[in-house]
């Protein structure tokens, strides 16, 4: 896994946890239909957030473990780019 990778995970981590943090914030709001949002990859391994609107209210157990889900991963995905950042210094430290 290279950096562009986890960047593009990152990147699509953070709209489900925007459409994750939408649906909390109106989970009183009348007539609200809350946001579902799946990971996937395609065919080059690039992971992509697809959101649909549904036709069910906030179910807020949902959300809130979905949470912590989408904080590991994005702290999973800040390690590697750190490792691989440190990788790099160190094999520049060893040609200079």
């Amino acid at each position: 896994m290279n950096i562009s990778s986890n960047v593009n995970s990152l990147m699509a981590n953070q709209t489900y946890m925007n459409n994750n943090a939408s649906n909390i914030a109106n989970v009183n709001t009348q007539d609200y239909k809350a946001t579902q949002t799946t990971i996937s990859s395609d065919e080059n391994g690039a992971i992509q957030a697809q959101s649909t609107k549904t036709q069910s209210e906030t179910d807020l157990s949902k959300e809130l473990t979905d949470q912590i889900i989408i904080e590991n991963v994005q702290e999973a995905n800040v390690n590697t780019i750190k490792t691989q950042d440190q990788m790099t210094g160190s094999l520049l430290d060893i040609k200079v």
